[in-house]
């Protein structure tokens, strides 16, 4: 049993450990850290977890194996590389960091500490999601012609002004730091690198000062095409398409259910119709812990948590992109080594 600690027990912090306190047998949340502490005494003491003074309180427990932070954004870089530096294992939230050298410089940290490293992507380990990456690894969509995604939420209508979440410091790229990462990451599992972005981040409709709604239009290192769409401030959604020349394979919200659109055989006698979609339904997958015992498994000489170090970088590298040709109004390739 891996024992972990969480540091920031926020909203996202106490969603995290309420999917998977008490449901694995291979990690268990045992200690905590927050800059309030009276917010959470109640949920602490419900999850069974000891809360901690201070980050080197949490840093100097023998007792503790590995830390999960939920922390801003902008301390991310700084927290991977104290948690390794003190031999624990990290499982950090998106997005890993905000620009391309803090990342670097993370990951350096833990790979001569030899700690094993996690990143929050949860879409990465559901069923539709690997069901979509093997289509497209055998053929079976054909030559992929263009990929579309979208994420939203209406939590910018309801974010305090007060929040870090809702500043521009923290939450560079509008909807991106909350959102759009998710189908940055998966774009890339699913085609590979991207050499160029052109985006667009407005503020349209929060109370905040910064944006909420950001769309890029990516050119993949493969030559196809890719674009997204995230947004604060409009009702929950989730859209993977794939658009390929044997048919469309889609993942779609409540459950990212798979759905196949296949492409009718030769040409029809009269209008262009689509056939009816084949799909494949998931309700109850849990993949906050699916994410944290694929972690909990590699820490045990498992297989290796499934987003290397360099798609990790690449992830961080496209992001701070897409903030620069928001900014600069005109595209901009992505940096590599």
């Amino acid at each position: 049993m891996i024992r972990t600690a969480v540091v920031g027990i926020g909203h996202w912090g106490r969603t995290l450990v309420s999917a998977v306190q008490g449901k694995s047998d291979k990690l268990r949340f045992t200690a905590g850290h927050t800059r309030t502490p009276s917010k959470v005494e109640a949920f602490c003491a419900e999850k069974g977890i000891a809360l901690a003074d201070s980050l080197d309180a949490i840093l100097g427990n023998p007792e503790i194996d590995a830390v999960y932070f939920a922390t801003p954004h902008s301390e991310h870089g700084r927290h991977v590389e104290l948690a390794a530096a003190a031999g624990k294992h990290v499982f950090m939230e998106k997005p890993f960091t905000l620009d391309r050298e803090s990342a670097a410089a993370a990951l350096d940290a833990v790979a001569r500490a030899g700690v094993k490293l996690g990143v929050a992507y949860p879409r990465r380990f559901h069923p539709g999601m690997r069901e979509l990456k093997s289509r497209i690894d055998s053929g079976a969509l054909g030559t992929i012609a263009h990929c579309y995604g979208e994420q939203n939420t209406p939590a910018g209508l309801y974010m305090a002004q007060g929040s870090w979440r809702a500043t521009q410091e923290e939450a560079p790229g509008g909807a991106m730091t909350a959102l759009g990462v998710h189908n940055v990451d998966a774009m890339i599992h699913l085609f590979g690198e991207v050499d160029e972005v052109y985006a667009s981040s407005l503020r349209r409709a929060v109370a905040y000062d910064a944006e909420d709604t950001t769309s890029v239009q990516f050119a993949m290192k493969n030559g196809m095409s890719a674009s997204m769409v995230c947004s604060l401030v409009t009702t929950v959604s989730y859209r993977l398409a794939v658009f390929g020349s044997k048919g469309c394979a889609e993942l779609k919200t409540p459950n990212l259910d798979f759905h196949f659109t296949p492409i009718p055989d030769g040409p029809p006698t009269g209008r262009h119709v689509a056939l009816p979609p084949q799909v494949t339904e998931y309700g109850g997958f849990n993949g906050l812990l699916a994410e944290m015992e694929a972690f909990a498994d590699a820490i045990n000489g498992g297989p290796a948590y499934p987003i290397p170090p360099d798609q990790v970088l690449h992830a961080v590298a496209v992001f701070e992109a897409i903030v620069q040709s928001a900014a600069r109004r005109q595209p901009v390739r992505v940096v590599r080594d």
